[in-house]
């Protein structure tokens, strides 16, 4: 009951402090899914991308 008691009275007691873990957690589970699913939607395609073929057809 201790946590349960330490989440509600950190997080949940003020609205405004509830509302902006929520938008927080929110944002931060966008940016590593975004992060995590570029890395593997890159590893998987490696060889077949722009990037990692620019160096054929582009002269710098």
């Amino acid at each position: 009951m201790s946590l349960a008691n330490t989440f509600y009275n950190t997080l949940v007691k003020r609205n405004s402090v509830y509302v902006t873990s929520i938008f927080a957690g929110a944002f931060a589970f966008g940016v590593g899914f975004d992060v995590g699913i570029t890395n593997i939607w890159d590893s998987w395609n490696k060889g077949k991308q722009w990037k990692d073929i620019r160096h054929k057809y582009v002269q710098e």
